[in-house]
């Protein structure tokens, strides 16, 4: 009798074993799910606004507050994200309410975003509100000698010394983020591909305005939560702006 239970105790005891190894045996892959399973949230309540949707959503038995680019939610739609940089005492203008925390989410989607193509990460492309232009719509006449968006990017390490101006128009606001409205500008020129130049000010101005900046570049601005920019004038000053 005592053969018998120590042999159903040695059986217990290596099925035991034998599931654990099978359990663990691709740690990677076991690590793999649960990433794939992080970044979902169910929205509880939808604030619209004029740039921006703010969710109040529950994640992890959390509640919180997501803002994302202006789009059609409800409540009950349960959504996957990417980054989401977080924001502390955060006041929208738009909808005149301040937020003690919430996070600017690059993109959302119903589906899983590991199963779609990748985009780049780029703050005023995450969060754009407004209709941006490709750098064939822009044309711009410029006088001999004036500095262009191509020259900037060419001459960087040049321009992040000194002030200068650049004149272009707008193709793209994101309004009070981080405190700041983001501006990207282009001329019609570009260098290697780069034609859209940010800038971060206080000044307001609209899509479609003929604008003039001042300010020095920052390179390699790193905000963090993915946003990195090789080129930025962060403070520009608005020295004149024609209206669109």
């Amino acid at each position: 009798m005592m053969h018998k239970l120590r042999l159903i105790a040695f059986i217990v005891l290596a099925t035991f074993v034998a599931s654990s190894c099978v359990q663990n045996k691709n740690p990677q892959q076991a690590q793999s799910v649960a990433q794939a399973n992080q970044n979902v949230f169910e929205v509880t309540e939808v604030v619209q606004g004029s740039t921006y949707t703010y969710l109040n959503v529950k994640e992890n038995m959390a509640d919180r507050w997501v803002a994302v680019s202006h789009q059609e939610a409800k409540p009950g739609d349960v959504f996957y994200y990417d980054e989401a940089l977080q924001m502390t005492n955060f006041h929208s203008k738009e909808i005149d309410r301040t937020f003690d925390v919430i996070y600017f989410v690059n993109q959302i989607s119903k589906t899983p975003l590991s199963q779609q193509q990748p985009m780049a990460a780029e703050m005023p492309a995450g969060h754009s509100g407004k209709v941006a232009a490709k750098s064939a719509e822009v044309e711009l006449e410029k006088a001999e000698g004036e500095l262009t968006v191509s020259e900037v990017f060419a001459k960087r390490a040049e321009f992040s010394n000194q002030e200068f101006e650049i004149r272009g128009v707008v193709v793209k606001v994101n309004e009070q983020v981080m405190g700041k409205n983001w501006v990207h500008i282009q001329d019609g020129t570009s260098s290697e591909g780069k034609f859209d130049l940010t800038i971060t000010t206080q000044a307001e101005v609209e899509v479609g305005d003929e604008v003039t900046f001042k300010g020095k570049l920052t390179l390699e601005k790193d905000f963090g939560a993915g946003y990195f920019y090789d080129v930025i004038m962060e403070d520009g000053t608005l020295v004149t702006k024609k209206v669109s």
